[in-house]
């Protein structure tokens, strides 16, 4: 009896803050439909993207921008691994400090490398998750008439 009074008290817990973290977390239910699909989609190539970009004049420019974000992270997030991982092989001669630190900094120069591309690019005035749920839409349909 006791057992199953806690499972109702977590079920509670849960229906309860369900909402609050689904609000704070919202691409969990947007790219859900993409995600628990019984058959995967099949990859798409940089050609795809482009052709998207080209078709979509509303989410196109936003996502080719977003692409272009993603690969200045990308670029932080080496030179932050390299350069962090670098001084701590020069200072300690300890092949598990230098992974570590590797790993560190590849993480603090992608969110150094993310943030600054954020205001380079001033993604904060486009809604980078609609456009890449209209790619996504897009690709779905696309393959869907290939079969």
């Amino acid at each position: 009896m006791g057992e199953s009074s806690s499972e109702s008290f977590l079920k509670k817990y849960w229906e309860g803050y369900r909402d609050f973290w689904a609000e704070r977390f919202p691409f969990t239910e947007i790219y859900s439909r993409f995600i628990k699909r019984e058959e995967s989609l099949p990859p798409w190539s940089e050609s795809d993207v482009h052709e998207f970009i080209a078709s979509d004049p509303v989410h196109g420019p936003t996502l080719k921008t977003a692409r272009n974000a993603t690969n200045i992270a990308l670029a932080g997030g080496a030179i932050g691994a390299i350069s962090t991982a670098g001084l701590a092989w020069k200072y300690s001669r300890s092949l598990h400090g230098a992974g570590l630190s590797f790993a560190a900094g590849a993480v603090f120069g992608w969110t150094f490398g993310q943030e600054i591309a954020n205001h380079w690019y001033q993604l904060y005035r486009l809604d980078t998750m609609a456009a890449q749920v209209k790619f996504l839409e897009w690709w779905e349909s696309k393959c869907q008439r290939r079969s």
